[in-house]
């Protein structure tokens, strides 16, 4: 019979040697409590060796073990926020957002706290959170973290940024989703146009902008500019098949419910034609 998941992971040698460290610690703070910050350490890194070893509950149950250490003793600034950060990551890629949340909020504070590089770790996580807020339908929320991501982000690395445009991408999903379409294409467009000079205007990302902007366009009743954009999207991402084969089939498909839509019926039936001819080909 094959061991199941735990047993398995347990025996990764990585595992192994991490679980010793904390053992090894764990003996040391017995007799020096001063120690406690080698313990914690030790733990986030047995944490994180489980995780990679895809044992998602040991990961867990050793965060938090760590966390519930931190509670009794005085630890350093970074095993803290390196401890929460890693917990609520996890939680939240493993579908449970909601119990992520205020291991988000506290990792900020930490990384806030630490200042210099860690403020761009906190502004990433600000990022990962409005995302969970926007899921739950909490817009307010979400447009609060987006905003704060986005004033840290063009302070440290100035507007010109992919992980700038990113947050304009998001914050546009975020008011396209709430039901206000022109802030949604207001912000795609900043995030396009910054993407077309940072990347080059023939990336697929810049790709995925137009066709963000072209879904905000057609919600405006702007089809006509909707459609521009769906084609420059489309022209871009053919030029870059096979590797961008999915892309290019979700944005056209995108593209020929919108015509369809607004009675575009020959062009929409055209569009599939040679959506299947260029794919066919690949």
């Amino acid at each position: 019979m094959p061991e199941d998941t735990p047993s398995s992971a347990s025996a990764d040698p990585a595992i192994q040697a991490a679980r010793s460290v904390v053992e090894a610690q764990r003996a040391a703070v017995k007799e020096f409590p001063g120690k406690a910050p080698a313990l914690a350490r030790a733990l986030l890194a047995l944490g994180d060796a489980q995780r990679e070893a895809e044992d998602i509950a040991s990961a867990e149950a050793t965060y938090r073990e760590a966390l519930d250490f931190a509670a009794n003793h005085e630890l350093p600034g970074d095993v803290l926020a390196s401890l929460r950060t890693n917990l609520a990551t996890l939680l939240d890629f493993s579908g449970r957002e909601a119990d992520s949340l205020p291991f988000y909020e506290e990792a900020i504070s930490n990384h806030e706290a630490l200042g210099g590089e860690n403020a761009e770790i906190a502004a990433q996580l600000r990022n990962n959170l409005a995302m969970t807020y926007k899921c739950m339908d909490k817009f307010a929320l979400a447009e609060q973290h987006y905003l704060r991501a986005l004033e840290t982000l063009e302070n440290k690395r100035g507007r010109r940024s992919e992980s700038v445009a990113c947050v304009f991408n998001n914050l546009g999903s975020l008011y396209y989703a709430a039901g206000f379409p022109d802030q949604a294409r207001e912000m795609f467009e900043d995030g396009l146009q910054i993407r077309a000079e940072v990347l080059g205007e023939n990336h697929r990302d810049v790709a995925q902008s137009l066709c963000n902007l072209a879904t905000a366009c057609h919600e405006l009743k702007d089809n006509a500019a909707a459609q521009q954009h769906f084609e420059k999207s489309l022209s871009i991402l053919e030029a870059q098949l096979p590797q961008e084969s999915r892309s290019y089939e979700a944005i056209a498909t995108d593209y020929i419910a919108m015509l369809e839509i607004i009675g575009e019926e020959p062009k929409a039936d055209a569009l599939k034609k040679r959506v299947y001819k260029v794919l066919a080909s690949v």
